[in-house]
């Protein structure tokens, strides 16, 4: 997708941004311009807190699948994100904007126990249990660069199974060429959808088959060594780690496998802004800053951002 350059007079500087909230279309800038968040990075002093203070819900069925084993097939050239820092910057529009918050309010957010409906274009409709489905997969952890659209970067180890191994279980039919994802709908439980209604939720995403199948796509059921706290997405999560961050959709209730290209939630609200693919490609720019270049998270150093997010030999194949 090509951006055009258009700078709004109230656009805010790259390191202040949330972009969503703030470049969406009018009706939508309008609703939201009161309730803006940025969340700060999280400073020195969070580095005291041990990482076994997180807060971390765990399943009946999940004891003994943590810590899983690691597949080495996918080598990243730069550390881990400390736990206590990813675990405290975190964007999900359902609890709040302000990403240094969203993990001090998930507490009424209940993922125990968790369905996800498996519908459209399938062999095998219907309503699975995360409990019973996992039992059918294995585990693994990979360690994944991950992008965010508003230049900010990470790099986690997820713990996961391939998306690709859920679909073999359902076996789509032919027709489905798209595969499209929804998150939960609980304003009750997720103060961020109840201050923000203006959002059409609940949140959706999609992707084509191809896409869903390819091998780096991660369905992530944990992160550092554990189950995935609640800010992170959890129970489970979509992780993709060649696309910017708003693709990988967390807290899946629903996965449709469908004919033609669905919409998706920031491509509906801006289209001119967040195309459906949404790879990482630092040769086209936001409309308010440089791809070239991403800030990691970790230690404020600013970076070269690579094609793909530089899993080019994984995905590039898939765009011609």
């Amino acid at each position: 997708m090509a951006f055009v350059h258009i700078k709004k007079d109230w656009a805010l500087e790259d390191r202040l941004a949330t972009p969503e909230n703030v470049y969406m279309n009018r009706r939508y800038f309008m609703k939201a311009m009161g309730l803006a968040g940025a969340g700060a990075l999280i400073g020195a002093s969070a580095g005291c807190e041990a990482a076994e203070k997180l807060k971390v819900e765990m399943p009946e069925s999940m004891p003994g699948l943590y810590p899983a084993t690691r597949n080495a097939k996918y080598p990243v050239d730069r550390p881990l994100t400390p736990e206590h820092i990813a675990a405290r910057y975190n964007n999900f529009y359902e609890f709040t904007t302000d990403k240094g918050r969203v993990h001090r309010l998930t507490d009424k957010f209940v993922i125990n126990p968790w369905q996800i409906e498996i519908a459209g274009e399938v062999e095998n409709p219907g309503i699975y249990d995360l409990d019973d489905l996992l039992k059918k997969v294995t585990l693994e952890e990979r360690v994944y660069r991950f992008r965010c659209v508003e230049a900010w970067a990470m790099t986690v180890p997820w713990t996961g199974f391939p998306l690709k191994a859920l679909i073999d279980q359902v076996q789509p039919k032919s027709k489905a060429k798209y595969v499209r994802m929804f998150t939960f709908n609980r304003p009750e439980q997720a103060p961020g959808m109840k201050s923000q209604s203006w959002y059409p939720w609940p949140y959706f995403e999609g992707l084509s088959m191809v896409e869903a199948t390819n091998e780096l796509t991660l369905l992530a059921t944990g992160i550092y060594g554990h189950v995935m706290p609640k800010q992170h997405g959890a129970p489970i999560r979509l992780v993709t780690p060649w696309k910017y961050g708003y693709k990988s959709i967390k807290s899946i209730v629903k996965i449709e496998f469908i004919k033609r290209k669905p919409s998706t939630f920031w491509n509906k609200l801006a289209p001119d802004e967040y195309d459906f693919y949404a790879n990482v490609n630092p040769q086209v720019p936001h409309p308010r800053w440089s791809q070239a270049s991403e800030r990691l998270i970790s230690t404020g150093e600013r970076v070269p951002t690579k094609m793909y997010n530089g899993y080019g030999e994984q995905v590039g194949h898939l765009y011609g």
